[in-house]
C-alpha cells in the first residue's frame, strides 16, 4: 500500500534516464550554434564583393535554423514514461467501470475500403471490456449504403467474432490482422482453437465475398435491401453532399435478443451519416465528431469516448482499462482531459523507404512533450472525457464521481426506431447555428488539423494529458505506401499546422499565461514544420551555385571558424542516428527518414506554406485531402521490395527531380573542371577552401540516389516519366546557366 493514507495509484510516471548528459550535449551544441551566427554576422561581404547576397541569405536561413533547433529542445528536455496497473483498476472499480463510446469516422467508400472499415470496428467492439457498458458508432460522411450493407453484415458476424475472441483471448482483434498473423504462424496450438478458427474464417470469407460483390456492382442488390429497413434511408438519397441524416441502431444493448451466440450481450452498434447540403459548410472530420457527440449523448452518453480513424484498427484489446488507469485515479486522475496513444502502422517496410514509422515522435518526442504538460490531440486513438470535449473547464475542487456517472446513463423506454427519429436532428446541418459548437464545444472548427487546436484548447482550460506508448501497440494503421501520398499527406498536416500559428490559436498567443513556456514551444515545433522549406531550398540551392561559380560561403578547413561548423553537423547527425537505432530503427531506415525530411521539406511544406499564406490573406479556402487506402498490387510489390515510386507527372516530383539533377550539375562540373585544370595537388587545394560546400553538394546528390535511378535506369512503372526528367534537366541548367548573374 502506498504511504499517503493507503493511496495506491493505477499508474505511475517516470522520468527518462541521461537527461542530464543530453543537457550538456545541447549547450554544447547550442555554443556551437551561437559561434555559427557570430561567424555569419561578423564576415559578411562588403557591398559590391562576391557572395554578398548567398552569405545573408545563408545568415538568414542558420538563424532559422538556429531558432528551431531550440524550440525542438522542448521535445527532449524532460522525457517521460508512464506504467499503468489494470490489475488495481480491476480490483477497486470492477463494478463501477464506466459506459465508453468508440467513434469510428470514415469519409469516402472507395478511399477507404468498407473491408478495412468494418474490420476497425470489429476491433473495437471486441475489447476486453462489459459489452454493455460499450457502444460503437461509424460516422459515414459518404453516406453510402455499401458502407451500411458492410456494417451490417459486420454485426451480424460479431456475434460469431467477438465469443471467439473472449474465448481464446486472441490478439489482435480486428479480423483481418489476426487471420494474416495465424496464416504467418501465430496460431497456436490448441485443437479446439484450430477448429473454431476454421469456422469463424469461413464465415469472414463469406461475408467478405458478399461485400466485395456488392461493391463491384456498384449497388446494394435489390434482395439485400429488403433484408433491412434501413436501406429505405437511401430512397431520398440524392448524392454524397445532398441527403438527409441517416441513423440506424444496428446492435441495441437494450434489446434482451441483443446477444452473440454464447448467449452474452453485445455491445450497441449504430450508424451515422450526417444531413448533406451543397450550400452548407460540413466542417469535415471536426463536424462528424461533434455529431457524434451529440447523438451519443441521447443514446449511450458514455463518459469517456474513443475516437479512431477507420484504418487504424485496435490491436490491444486492454486499451480502455489502460486509458481508464489515467481517468480513474484517485490522486491525480482528476486532472487528466485526454489520454494519447500513438499512430502505429503494420504495412511499413524494413528500412521505412517513406519514413513513414513516427519512430522518433513516438518512441521520444511524445515522452518529452508528456512530461511538460501532456501530448498533443492526434486525432485518433484518444480517449477523451466526454464532458471535457463539451466545453467543461478544469477546477480543482471538481471531481469525476464514477458511481455517479453510472446513475446519470440514458435508461430510456423508447424503441430504437424511435430513437432513430427522435435523433436524426442532432445532425442536421441547422443544429449548430448560433450555438457554441465548433467554438467552446466538442471540436474545434475553422482548420485542417482540428484536433491540434482542440487538444490546445483542452490545455489551455487548465486540463492536462497523458501519452500512453505500451509495449503491445494499442491501434495499428496504414501507412502510406507510394511517395505522391506521403507528400500529398504531409502537406496537409503541415499546412494545418502553419495555419494555426496564422490563427488566433496560435500556440504562444492563445497558450501564454494558460500553458507553461516549454509546452507552448512544443507546439510551435509542429506548428512551423511548414515555413522550414524556405531556408531548406536555400541551402539547397545557393551553396551548390555558389560552388560552380568558385565562390566559397563556408570557412575553410584551416580556419579555426571550421570547427563550430563540423561540430554542429557532426552532432546534430551522429544523434539523429543514434536516437533513431535506440528507438528501434535500422541504419538504412535512419537514411531513408533524413531523405524524406529533405523531399517533404522542399516540397510538401513548400506548398503548405503558400496555401496556408493565401488562406490568411483570404484568397483559398480550407480543404481536407483524403490519402488513399489502396494500391495497385504493382505498386505494392516495389513498395514491399523498398523501391520508391515515382510513376507520374506529379509536381512536387518536378521539383525533387529538378533540385536532384541541379546539384548533380554543379558537382560533376566542379569537379571534372578543377580535376582537369589544376591537377591532383590544386584539386586538395581546392578541396580544403570548398570542403563544406562540397560536403553539403554531395550530400544532396547521395540522397538523390533513387531519383537517379528512376530518371536513368529503371524501366518498371515506377520510374520517373521522361517529360519531369526533360522539363528538371532543362530547368537545372538554365539555373546552373544564370548563376553567373548571381551577386
Amino acid at each position: 500500500m502506498g504511504s499517503d493514507g493507503g493511496y495506491v495509484p493505477l499508474f505511475e510516471t517516470k522520468r527518462g534516464k541521461g537527461l542530464v548528459v543530453y543537457r550538456l550535449f545541447a549547450a554544447s551544441v547550442f555554443v556551437g550554434i551561437v559561434l555559427i551566427w557570430i561567424y555569419r554576422a561578423t564576415h559578411i561581404p562588403r557591398p559590391g564583393e562576391d557572395g554578398r547576397l548567398g552569405w545573408i541569405g545563408l545568415l538568414a536561413a542558420e538563424l532559422w535554423f538556429g531558432f528551431y533547433w531550440i524550440l525542438t529542445q522542448s521535445h527532449r528536455w524532460n522525457l517521460t514514461y508512464r506504467r499503468t496497473f489494470k490489475e488495481r483498476l480491476s480490483q477497486r472499480f470492477e463494478s463501477e467501470l464506466p459506459a465508453v463510446d468508440v467513434f469510428v469516422c470514415t469519409a469516402d467508400p472507395d478511399m477507404e475500403p468498407p473491408m478495412m472499415v468494418i474490420n476497425t470496428v470489429l476491433s473495437v467492439m471486441a475489447y476486453d471490456y462489459p459489452p454493455e457498458k460499450l457502444s460503437v458508432y461509424l460516422s459515414d460522411d459518404a453516406g453510402s449504403d455499401l458502407t451500411f450493407y458492410s456494417l451490417l453484415e459486420a454485426s451480424r458476424f460479431s456475434k460469431h467474432w467477438l465469443p471467439f475472441c473472449k474465448k481464446f483471448g486472441v490478439e489482435p482483434r480486428s479480423p483481418a490482422a489476426y487471420f494474416t498473423a495465424v496464416h504467418d504462424g501465430g496460431g497456436g496450438d490448441d485443437n479446439d482453437q484450430v477448429s473454431n478458427l476454421s469456422s469463424i474464417k469461413k464465415l469472414y470469407e463469406e461475408m467478405e465475398d458478399r461485400i466485395t460483390t456488392a461493391a463491384k456492382l456498384g449497388r446494394i442488390p435489390d434482395n439485400l435491401r429488403l433484408e433491412h429497413k434501413g436501406f429505405s434511408q437511401w430512397n431520398s438519397f440524392s448524392s454524397r453532399e445532398d441527403h438527409d441524416t441517416i441513423l440506424q441502431i444496428l446492435i441495441d444493448g437494450r434489446d434482451p435478443n441483443a446477444k452473440d451466440i454464447e448467449g452474452c450481450v453485445l455491445p450497441t452498434l449504430v450508424y451515422l451519416a450526417r444531413e448533406k447540403r451543397p450550400h452548407r459548410h460540413h466542417n469535415f472530420k471536426a463536424g462528424a465528431m461533434n455529431a457524434l457527440i451529440r447523438v451519443s449523448s441521447e443514446l449511450s452518453n458514455g463518459e469517456v469516448i474513443l475516437n479512431v480513424d477507420c484504418d487504424m484498427y485496435s490491436n490491444n484489446s486492454q486499451s480502455i482499462r489502460d486509458a481508464l488507469c489515467f481517468f480513474m485515479d484517485e490522486k491525480k486522475g482528476h486532472e487528466i482531459a485526454f489520454v494519447q496513444y500513438p499512430q502505429c502502422f503494420n504495412n511499413l517496410t524494413k528500412n521505412e523507404v517513406y519514413g513513414g514509422s513516427f519512430r522518433v515522435i513516438i518512441e521520444v518526442e511524445f515522452h518529452g512533450i508528456d512530461g511538460i504538460g501532456g501530448p498533443l490531440y492526434g486525432g485518433t486513438g484518444c480517449f477523451h472525457r466526454r464532458e471535457v470535449l463539451c466545453g467543461r473547464k478544469f477546477s480543482k475542487e471538481s471531481r469525476l464521481e464514477w458511481k455517479t456517472c453510472a446513475k446519470n446513463r440514458r435508461n430510456t423506454k423508447e424503441s430504437a426506431n424511435e430513437l432513430e427519429e427522435k435523433l436524426k436532428g442532432l445532425a442536421s446541418c441547422t443544429y449548430e447555428d448560433n450555438t457554441q459548437w465548433g467554438k467552446e464545444m466538442g471540436l474545434k472548427y475553422g482548420c485542417a488539423v482540428e484536433d491540434v487546436i482542440t487538444g490546445l484548447s483542452i490545455q489551455c482550460r487548465g486540463w492536462k494529458s497523458a501519452y500512453y506508448n505500451p509495449a503491445r501497440k494499442a491501434f495499428l494503421g496504414l501507412a502510406s505506401t507510394t511517395l505522391d501520398l506521403s507528400l500529398i499527406q504531409h502537406k496537409r498536416w503541415s499546412e494545418g499546422d502553419f495555419q494555426i500559428f496564422l490563427s488566433e490559436y496560435n500556440p504562444l498567443r492563445l497558450g501564454h499565461g494558460r500553458i507553461n513556456l516549454a509546452l507552448q514551444m512544443a507546439y510551435s515545433v509542429y506548428c512551423l514544420w511548414a515555413p522550414n522549406c524556405l531556408a531548406t531550398l536555400f541551402y539547397s540551392v545557393i551553396p551548390s551555385l555558389y560552388l560552380l561559380r568558385g565562390t566559397a560561403l563556408f570557412p575553410q578547413v584551416s580556419s579555426r571558424w571550421f570547427w563550430p561548423f563540423s561540430y554542429v553537423i557532426a552532432a546534430r547527425y551522429c544523434f539523429s542516428l543514434a536516437e533513431f537505432l535506440w528507438s528501434g530503427g535500422t541504419v538504412l531506415g535512419w537514411w531513408n527518414t533524413e531523405r524524406m525530411w529533405l523531399h517533404k521539406r522542399t516540397t510538401s511544406y513548400l506548398f503548405a506554406t503558400t496555401d496556408a499564406i493565401l488562406r490568411f490573406l483570404g484568397l483559398s479556402e480550407t480543404s481536407f485531402v483524403l490519402t488513399k487506402k489502396v494500391t495497385d498490387p504493382d505498386v505494392t510489390r516495389r513498395y514491399e521490395q523498398e523501391m520508391m515510386e515515382f510513376g507520374s507527372d506529379f509536381a512536387m516530383f518536378t521539383i525533387l527531380a529538378t533540385l536532384a539533377m541541379l546539384n548533380l550539375i554543379c558537382l560533376g562540373s566542379v569537379m571534372v573542371k578543377r580535376l582537369i585544370t589544376v591537377g591532383n595537388f590544386g584539386f586538395v587545394l581546392f578541396c580544403e577552401a570548398f570542403a563544406l560546400q562540397v560536403l553539403l553538394c554531395g550530400a544532396l546528390v547521395l540522397v538523390s540516389l533513387p531519383l537517379y535511378a528512376a530518371a536513368f535506369v529503371r524501366k518498371d512503372g515506377g520510374k520517373l516519366p521522361s517529360s519531369v526528367t526533360t522539363k528538371a534537366i532543362l530547368v537545372a541548367v538554365f539555373v546552373c546557366t544564370c548563376s553567373v548573374l548571381l551577386p
